[in-house]
């Protein structure tokens, strides 16, 4: 694909507002009409899932695009025409699915503080500084890749109580959803901010990216990526767990 010839098509204009507004109507129609018949507690869940969808996998088509079309590559280099598009792309999927929990789920300040920090990092990236977005979309492709295995996932455990398709969905997919997100939370990501702090701290980044802004970066991608290991090894305590018991229970019988 001709990167230049897409960079020069971009609108001029900020298409925040445009993408946001896209992501408002998919909200809504999922929530009002791909799902209305989804009993009443899991169509807000099942909606944030639908808008998560149109933002995982095509950020990560995206933004390996957006990398591929800036030459330089490097963690302080200028942002490209191609690469403040889809930080815009992910500022407004991450915007709509904060005001999903503020107005569902306002007690789960886990997610909400992440989706505040992950606008701050975005935001500063494509609006103030305008440098850096090499290194954000990396690490919003190591986030993303496992999205469209994730929201499966949380679907089928959301109807596998009352559907024997989603638990069978739920069952063959763990194991694999797992070990992917194990692998690119736990190896990979680490291993990107280890480069990322490095080359940050060693100041070549100073004279366009204050130091405040990358070590606020750097900050908030570790906490997460901590967070990210807690939550995938609970879910391998939680599957080793029922894998016992129905162990158990095939001798019983």
């Amino acid at each position: 694909m001709d990167t230049q010839f897409l960079e020069s098509s971009l609108p001029i204009s900020n298409p925040l507002p445009l993408f946001f507004t896209f992501y408002l109507i998919l909200y809504l129609a999922a929530y009002f009409v791909i799902f209305r018949a989804w009993e009443r507690n899991l169509r807000p869940l099942a909606s944030s899932c639908a808008i998560s969808l149109a933002h995982g996998t095509p950020a990560v088509f995206l933004s390996s695009l957006a990398i591929l079309s800036d030459p330089t590559r490097n963690f302080n280099s200028p942002n490209t025409p191609l690469q403040s598009l889809v930080l815009d792309y992910s500022i407004a999927y991450f915007l709509m699915d904060l005001i999903h929990y503020l107005i569902f789920f306002p007690s789960d300040v886990l997610f909400i503080a992440h989706h505040l920090a992950t606008l701050f990092v975005f935001a500063t990236c494509c609006y103030v500084v305008y440098h850096g977005s090499f290194a954000i979309l990396v690490l919003l492709i190591l986030a993303e890749v496992t999205s469209l295995c994730q929201n499966v996932w949380t679907l089928a455990n959301a109807l596998r109580s009352d559907s024997k398709v989603a638990d069978n969905v739920f069952d063959v997919l763990s194991p694999p959803f797992y070990v992917m997100y194990s692998v690119v939370r736990g190896f990979l990501g680490p291993y990107f901010v280890y480069r990322m702090f490095a080359f940050y701290s060693s100041g070549d980044a100073d004279s366009v990216i204050p130091r405040w802004v990358w070590v606020s970066w750097v900050f908030v991608v570790v906490i997460a990526i901590l967070v990210s290991i807690l939550w995938v090894s609970n879910r391998w305590i939680e599957f080793f767990r029922e894998r016992d018991m129905k162990v158990v229970k095939k001798k019983v019988r």
